[in-house]
């Protein structure tokens, strides 16, 4: 996937200041089911937000670059537990 542009970062951060967290990785961390949840999420809207409820930062920085890793998405942004993360749909960009 390319690295994403300064502007085009700019754009998505914009688009999810909107957007409430639509998963929750709690106590037990990055589960199987968590990841799926992220990446069904990420299929049907493309740009979503990802709430961790860890209080230590370190852990939250390896949770964000493991949901990156696994399933192909991109960390738009990072502030505090909150994660904006985006994966482009190629099949919503082929709709006329």
């Amino acid at each position: 996937m390319p690295e994403l542009t300064p502007g085009r970062r700019r754009e998505l951060k914009a688009r999810a200041h909107a957007l409430d967290p639509v998963v929750l990785v709690g106590g037990s961390g990055l589960s199987t089911r968590v990841l799926a949840e992220i990446d069904r999420n990420l299929k049907s809207h493309e740009l979503i937000k990802v709430r961790v409820n860890s209080a230590d930062r370190a852990t939250r920085e390896a949770i964000l670059e493991e949901i990156c890793r696994q399933i192909g998405a991109q960390a738009v942004q990072h502030i505090g537990k909150v994660f904006v993360l985006f994966r482009e749909n190629p099949e919503s960009s082929q709709a006329p």
